[in-house]
């Protein structure tokens, strides 16, 4: 399983497990206790009581050791990432995501690309003018995918879902699609051969990554198709709901490995295997079944990341990371503050001109993004957390220890990047995004923007002349977003046909569950 427990004799300790076990529920506990403080989350409270175990047992081990477990960095990644990107697939909006689509896609992943060049040119620069340790030029680019991969909960924990609905699935859809890109770029990377850099590695390297993208996306769409279409044949709820939740937990589960056996990238495999199910495979099983899948997902994904949180609080304080730093303190600490200055550029570089591109593609001044939203998107990339400490364990770590003092010095630059942007950031989003957007002003924009999209969208369906309805402002627009925006509405008019006459029928959906007429009410995605 990849676990090692730490204790005498190296022997397997249940005291270890058990206390382990016990600090994830105080977590949970006190999370919910001070769930609505104006400045504390979970995340952060977890972090703390991390920090505070360590800090413990490093005493009572007289400086050996600071953690109860250790962890081959391998088990992030087979059991604690997978959940959490399927459920953030099978939980997202699908209306609003693709109300969103142009805009998530060039943040998500035009962005992350954008980020990635910045930092890892950035690191390479900078970190070689430190001098903390021999770093390959595969690290220096492994550290851009790294720092690429940004953590929006907490900004997601302020924004209101009702009251800001298209700023909520902005921020959501780019942060899950910027971690598949994160960690499809992380893999292109493993895969390349840098001994000699010319234009042929530039093309390999973005064939690699079209490669991976598009034959992950195919898999975990692949998969979630044959787990609708089994369900809805099968029907498994007649005999035992048990058996359709089963079936399901499984098949996600099984996208991820599969990508694996087939050198892919799982994270993406399983976030588009997770969009699938939430929109086909969901609608074909029994009442019971929707809300104990949707339960299960969300628990499980809730689990892996308080878990992946208080590890990191406990790791901080390990002894052996910062063994290799602690004679030249202030290479680390530079280190880490160049590295969080790079996140911060990278950021900014594709955040402001991007929403600029977004602004101009739209026709309604109500629609486009103000600069206290575009704050309000730069600040929520700002925090790093589970994935970045995935990625740079795998990258810098074997078997959870480090062993070169470069090694040493980046994973506690991560750590110190993940503990200060989630905490210091964290205690400041909830304040501040309430001081960009107000309750009020922005629910009252959602609500003019939303009655003034539907407006247009009728009088264009209608294919009725410029003119005014209440307070629209139907100004003509320059030819290429006449275009852009023509092209989206007939793609998507275009899939709602297919979708309808042909996917549905086929794979079961909201509308299309012949045999089991009750289980068409209501829908997961509401698409």
């Amino acid at each position: 399983m990849g676990v090692n427990i730490l204790s005498d004799g190296d022997e397997v300790s249940v005291n270890s497990i058990t206390l382990f076990g016990a600090l994830l529920c105080g977590c949970i506990v006190v999370g919910r206790l001070l769930e609505k403080s104006r400045w504390i989350n979970e995340y952060i409270t977890t972090l703390v009581v991390g920090l505070c175990t360590g800090g413990i047992i490093l005493l009572t081990t007289q400086g050996k050791s600071s953690r109860l477990l250790a962890f081959d960095e391998q088990l992030f990644f087979i059991y604690l990432l997978p959940p959490i990107i399927f459920n953030a697939g099978f939980q997202m909006k699908m209306k609003h995501f693709f109300r969103n689509f142009m805009a998530i896609i060039l943040f998500g992943a035009l962005g992350t690309l954008i980020s990635f060049s910045v930092i890892s040119f950035g690191a390479k620069e900078l970190l070689g003018k430190l001098d903390i340790g021999f770093l390959e030029l595969r690290d220096y680019l492994a550290i851009g995918a790294i720092f690429s991969a940004t953590d929006s909960v907490c900004t997601l924990q302020v924004l209101n879902q009702d009251e800001m609905p298209l700023l909520y699935s902005l921020v959501f859809g780019e942060g899950v699609v910027n971690d598949a890109t994160a960690v499809v770029l992380f893999n292109a990377i493993q895969k390349l051969d840098l001994s000699h850099i010319n234009s042929r590695v530039a093309l390999s390297f973005a064939g690699s990554f079209l490669y991976l993208f598009l034959a992950s996306t195919f898999l975990g769409v692949s998969v979630g198709l044959l787990s609708a279409y089994l369900i809805k044949k099968i029907y498994l709820g007649r005999h035992s709901t048990d058996r359709e939740v089963a079936l399901m937990i499984l098949m996600a589960y099984l996208s991820y490995v599969m990508a694996a056996m087939f050198d892919l990238s799982g994270i993406l495999t399983v976030f588009f295997c997770g969009i699938v199910m939430s929109h086909y495979t969901w609608h074909n099983v029994t009442t019971n079944s929707k809300v104990t899948t949707r339960h299960a997902f969300a628990t499980l994904s809730f689990i892996a990341e308080i878990f992946i949180f208080l590890y990191v609080g406990m790791d901080a304080l390990d002894i052996e990371k910062w063994r290799f730093v602690k004679d030249s303190p202030g290479k680390s600490v530079g280190a880490s503050a160049a590295l969080f200055g790079l996140v911060l550029v990278g950021r900014a570089c594709f955040v402001f001109p991007l929403s600029f591109l977004s602004n101009c593609l739209k026709r309604s001044e109500h629609d486009k993004f103000g600069l206290r939203q575009q704050i309000t998107i730069w600040w929520a990339g700002l925090m790093r957390g589970s994935v970045s400490m995935a990625l740079a364990y795998n990258q810098f770590t074997r078997f959870g220890h480090t062993q070169l003092p470069g090694n040493a010095v980046m994973i506690t630059s991560t750590i110190t990047i993940v503990l200060f942007s989630t905490v210091v950031f964290g205690l400041i989003t909830k304040p501040l995004v309430r001081f960009l957007l107000p309750p009020s002003q922005s629910f009252n924009n959602s609500l003019i923007s939303s009655k003034q999209s539907l407006a247009r969208q009728l009088l264009i369906d209608r294919q009725e002349p410029e003119g005014e309805m209440g307070n629209v402002d139907f100004r003509r627009l320059d030819s290429l977003s006449m275009l852009l925006k023509k092209t989206s509405l007939t793609i998507h008019s275009y899939w709602r046909m297919f979708d309808d006459g042909f996917m549905r029928p086929l794979f079961g959906g909201r509308g299309f569950v012949p045999d089991a007429p009750e289980l068409s009410k209501g829908g997961c995605d509401q698409y």
